[in-house]
């Protein structure tokens, strides 16, 4: 297939390295890093598996052309630059998969593309760019996609075939939107309360902190922290709960034991930074809009009291 990476920071790296590993003809939309990654290419490191590829590499969307797949990593915070950046990958019969954090990311492409062309995914990955071009990758890799607003298609289950076979383990999701509120019981927690803690957290302590990794320095909360701190902990149980409970209002019929389970999951990946984590640290705009603030304007709808979300 021919296929378009369009946001290449660390998750658009790490699948599109697999797809290009895999013999798939992978082109790479890139801006800051575009000599490095044409010079060096794309490597990912880690304990379980590195690896390195030379993508075919473009400054403008242009230069690529339509694509079979368009695979979208782009922060949610730049979606306002689909209409201009996305229209030259795509034509009557490519595939618009993003794997954005959040909300809304199928409904911003639905207003520029036909809504069939579109689907979404979630990705259950812990991964750190560390470089230009460069991946670490910590653990796990599953992506869990569907159909947007539909079933699944025959395309849908090719398309897993696909990443399966580029080794990355894939999964067909029945309901995305319900798909999408799992991911939020880990995302809204443990993204939300590593920023917003902080200050709760040197309140109660009285002290400045930091958390030296190999790569950099974070003034933020890891998962480790909020798990080991039995306040934290409970905190993080309240808001995974606030978010079932805003899933089931909505008729998503996540089981209550979901909350246990991601915990010890996120006991299992050590310490973590996620995504938001890292940009506040780096100053980078944060993905609020679709990892916060849509979750709470549905919750408030569906008439759900969200004291906790509501107070992050």
């Amino acid at each position: 297939m021919k296929i378009a990476i369009v946001g290449t920071g660390a998750l658009g790296s790490y699948y599109g390295a697999k797809l290009c590993r895999d013999g798939h003809e992978t082109h790479f939309l890139l801006r800051s890093d575009y000599e490095q990654v044409r010079r060096q290419g794309i490597e990912v490191c880690g304990d379980t598996e590195s690896l390195r590829v030379r993508p075919r590499c473009a400054r403008t969307a242009e230069e690529i052309g339509p694509c079979d797949l368009v695979l979208i990593g782009l922060k949610t915070t730049a979606n306002t630059e689909f209409p201009k950046l996305l229209p030259p990958l795509v034509g009557p019969r490519t595939a618009l998969l993003t794997l954005q954090n959040g909300l809304g990311n199928e409904e911003a492409l639905a207003k520029v593309f036909p809504v069939e062309q579109i689907l979404g995914g979630l990705c259950f990955v812990s991964l750190n760019r560390i470089a230009p071009g460069v991946v670490r990758h910590i653990d796990g890799g599953r992506i869990l996609f569907g159909e947007f607003q539909r079933w699944p298609e025959p395309r849908t289950h090719d398309l897993a075939t696909l990443f399966r076979h580029a080794g990355i383990p894939c999964q067909v999701a029945d309901n995305l939107a319900r798909a999408h509120w799992l991911k939020l019981v880990w995302n809204i927690p443990f993204n939300g309360l590593g920023v917003a803690g902080v200050v709760g957290y040197e309140a109660l302590t009285d002290s400045k902190f930091e958390i030296r990794d190999s790569h950099f320095t974070a003034h933020v909360l890891a998962t480790d922290m909020l798990l080991s701190d039995t306040r934290w902990a409970a905190l993080v149980r309240e808001l995974m709960q606030e978010v079932i409970a805003t899933a089931n209002a909505l008729g998503h019929n996540i089981e209550p034991g979901y909350t246990e389970a991601e915990i010890e999951r996120t006991h299992s990946m050590g310490r973590y930074l996620a995504s938001t984590l890292i940009d506040f640290e780096r100053g980078s705009a944060l993905e609020v809009d679709s990892l916060f603030l849509e979750p709470l304007r549905q919750a408030r709808a569906a008439g759900v009291p969200v004291t906790a979300t509501g107070g992050c």
